[in-house]
């Protein structure tokens, strides 16, 4: 697949804000008939632009209302630590998102737990033993003010 058309950008904002939305109601949306909307659909799924369909849950209504930024520094940036990192924190379900990082710190966490003896657990049972860690900064948050999950589309200018 190409770049995706103006067309295709409509489909994935209103796919990003409704996904489960029934492609008779997309395609009225973005001005396609049902069958070419569907089409689109396809294509933009089997080219990895639409990588799954997903259910956003409330962490808080389910206990889990603790959520954690983790900072953590290795002992050494060597190939074998960023591999051993990366495959253990992969493993662990209250590790949302892991980024290696630039700075102070090699690796930015988001943990979901349902509280700090959890939290605690999971730094002093896991995180701490991972071999290479030599820093584990975190900090607790208290209010989550904006939270997102819809990227910024906008088509691109026609040139």
């Amino acid at each position: 697949m190409g770049q995706p058309d103006s067309i295709d950008w409509e489909i994935l904002k209103v796919l990003q804000d409704q996904a489960r939305i029934r492609n008779v109601d997309l395609a009225g949306k973005v001005n396609l008939s049902p069958s070419p909307c569907l089409a689109r659909v396809r294509t933009l799924e089997q080219s990895g632009v639409i990588k799954r369909y997903v259910a956003l849950l409330d962490a808080a209504a389910l206990g889990l209302g603790v959520s954690v930024f983790v900072w953590v520094r290795l002992e050494r940036e060597i190939g074998s630590n960023l591999e051993v990192f990366e495959q253990a924190v992969t493993a662990r379900p209250e590790v949302m998102e892991c980024y290696l990082m630039t700075g102070t710190s090699d690796y930015l966490l988001r943990v979901i737990v349902p509280d700090v003896e959890a939290y605690q657990k999971f730094v002093v049972g896991f995180l701490s033993r991972i071999p290479g860690v030599g820093n584990i900064q975190s900090s607790f948050a208290l209010k989550q003010v904006k939270y997102k999950t819809a990227l910024p589309l906008a088509a691109p200018a026609v040139r």
